[in-house]
């Protein structure tokens, strides 16, 4: 049977009816559903609702919107700004001023008592004529949006009262856009339409204090430049010294960044002259000392560096002799308390009237010229010779002996060499062994502490890894002890630290963050986080913005302001304060070329 092709239904199915449409980003950001209200919309599970400013006082204070900025609150915020012909409102004001001076001179004619509003006005009309005249203003027509979201009717209720709260009690009152509330979201979404319309008429001085940047910022005449705010960009520069101490604590964990921003800090204090000494484990602050032309102590046994643990400071003007000498008593016990492995309330008894008479056999006492102190400090050999004359001391004999005569006398019993003139010292005690670590940190920590005692100056002191010296109870009342006199001093302590719960584990651990009124966060680990939220009292979105931080990024405490921060450094800052292995390496290579 012959077939007429034409006649015959076409088989082949064009391939676009099987071609699915392209989905693009609209459509991934797009709501699930929208439900238009008169007074609110509902985008897919969340209540939003706009709101537009009609009404402005005479006077608008500098920064007078920052409260609502600052809400922790969901909430979209549009300005309009319109210009307005220079001409087209000279013109205007010339007519308003002519009614205005019209009605006050009728007033007058007819002996009716002068209106201060009135002549307010007049004043007003004639100020914005001149200025505007000159140049110095111009005009605008303002219209300032708010689109605010929310979970729940009550919720949005809640946000809508606290926003009268705050605006009608700086005399600016916002309505809802009813039936409109379509045009005010889409005027708060950054496409720069103004589909709302409601204007203020506004000169540029009161344009001005609208100006949005005005989140919490922590900048300052003095100080220094701790890194950029990420909420606007703006610069952290602050004075630590100018808190009501000058204590900060850091915790961040491994590689996050907290060395480098602590090694910035050190630097440009110096070129304000403050000094710094940094209690350094693991010896990266050495590059530093070297760059800057300060001080680097290797503290091991091995080390020609030593510190003799019965150095006492000078007594100051306003101290007595007799409290400098019954202080550093105290703390020496604490000392062979840690290095003994403990004492029994009979041996501290024994230790403290060993200590006292092993002085006195050098001429210290309480009754002697402090002047002549420093010309014969005991040793820890004297210390031995009197325990060795005392009853019931035969076990302390034996286990201080090893400090004496055994492996650790070298470092131990030695008269102390090394100085602080230097603007920035460093003790690297990464060479200690790790069982004598603890007790190096205490003997630095009570050799810093008399240098600071006997002479008022501003210092900042840095103990990394600071869990170390917390590890035991006298070293972290020690520190505690530091942190709580600092001020006194002059003296402001850093404590680092990554390791958090072992930090927090002591008693002493919250009352020295208490007693830091600067603290910094930067990246955390999600083992600690729970920790670190519960200390510092953080929000959810604080909580994630630390967990999903980058290196040098966290959360600035001072005070009682909080900022996100991100950790900046210029390009010679960096070369010196860097600890990047790779980076270190190509510097060193560079050097050697340039030799």
């Amino acid at each position: 049977m012959f077939k007429i092709p034409f006649l015959q239904k076409n088989k082949e199915i064009p391939e676009k009816i099987f071609a699915a449409p392209a989905v693009d980003v609209k459509d991934l950001i797009a709501p699930s559903s929208i439900i238009l209200a008169p007074d609110h919309i509902k985008l897919g599970e969340r209540l939003v609702k706009s709101f537009f400013i009609f009404s402005y006082p005479r006077y608008l204070s500098t920064a007078w919107f920052s409260p609502i900025i600052n809400m922790d609150t969901p909430m979209d915020i549009g300005f309009h700004i319109h210009p307005i012909d220079t001409g087209d409102v000279l013109k205007k004001l010339r007519r308003k001023v002519t009614e205005v001076q019209a009605e006050i001179m009728e007033k007058e004619s007819k002996g009716i008592i002068r209106d201060p509003a009135l002549e307010t006005a007049y004043q007003d009309i004639e100020s914005l004529r001149d200025s505007l005249m000159t140049a110095q203003e111009k005009m605008f027509k303002f219209g300032l949006y708010l689109t605010a979201y929310a979970t729940t009717e009550k919720e949005l209720k809640d946000v809508e009262n606290s926003l009268r709260s705050i605006l009608e009690s700086r005399l600016i009152y916002i309505k809802p856009a009813l039936y409109q509330q379509r045009e005010g979201f889409n005027s708060c979404l950054p496409y720069g339409l103004d589909q709302l319309q409601v204007h203020t008429p506004m000169n540029t001085e009161p344009l001005s204090s609208t100006f949005p940047f005005a989140s919490f910022d922590l900048s300052s005449s003095d100080g220094i430049l701790y890194g950029i705010n990420k909420h606007n960009n703006s610069l952290i520069l602050f004075d630590r010294f100018s808190l009501e101490n000058a204590n900060s604590v850091i915790f961040a964990k491994s590689g996050s960044g907290k060395s480098y921003a602590i090694k910035l800090e050190v630097l440009r204090y110096l070129m304000l002259g403050v000094d710094s000494i940094i209690l350094d484990p693991e010896n990266e602050y050495k590059s530093l000392a070297e760059g800057v032309g300060g001080s680097f102590f290797n503290i091991s046994l091995a080390s020609e560096n030593h510190i003799n643990p019965f150095d006492l400071p000078t007594p100051r003007e306003d101290e007595k002799p007799e409290d400098v000498l019954r202080s550093n008593i105290i703390n020496l016990v604490g000392l062979l308390r840690i290095m003994l492995g403990g004492l029994t309330p009979e041996e501290d008894a024994v230790i403290d009237r060993a200590l006292s008479e092993t002085y006195a056999a050098k001429d210290i006492t309480p009754q002697t010229d402090p002047a002549n102190w420093q010309k014969n400090i005991p040793l820890m050999e004297d210390l031995e010779q009197v325990l060795e004359g005392m009853d019931g001391a035969e076990g302390l004999v034996k286990r201080i002996r090893k400090f004496t005569k055994g492996t650790f006398a070298q470092f131990f019993n030695q008269p102390t060499n090394i100085s602080m003139e230097k603007p920035l010292v460093v003790f690297g005690i990464r060479d200690m062994e790790d069982e004598l670590r603890p007790i190096a940190m205490f003997l630095v920590m009570r050799y810093i502490w008399n240098k600071v005692r006997s002479e008022m100056k501003k210092r900042i002191l840095v103990v990394d890894e600071a869990w170390w010296i917390m590890r035991t109870e006298d070293g972290a009342s020690f520190l505690f002890g530091m942190c709580k006199r600092a001020r006194k001093y002059w003296l402001g302590v850093t404590t680092i630290t990554q390791d958090v719960s072992d930090f927090m584990k002591s008693e002493y651990g919250k009352p020295i963050i208490t007693n830091s009124s600067m603290q910094i966060l930067l990246k955390q680990s999600s083992a600690t986080m729970e920790i670190v939220q519960k200390t510092f009292n953080l929000t959810d979105e604080e909580k994630y913005l630390l967990l999903e931080a980058e290196v040098g990024e966290g959360i600035f405490f001072a005070g009682q302001k909080h900022v996100a921060i991100k950790v900046v450094a210029s390009y010679i800052e960096d070369q010196i304060v860097t600890s990047n292995p790779e980076e270190i390496l190509k510097i060193k290579q560079a050097k050697e070329e340039l030799e």
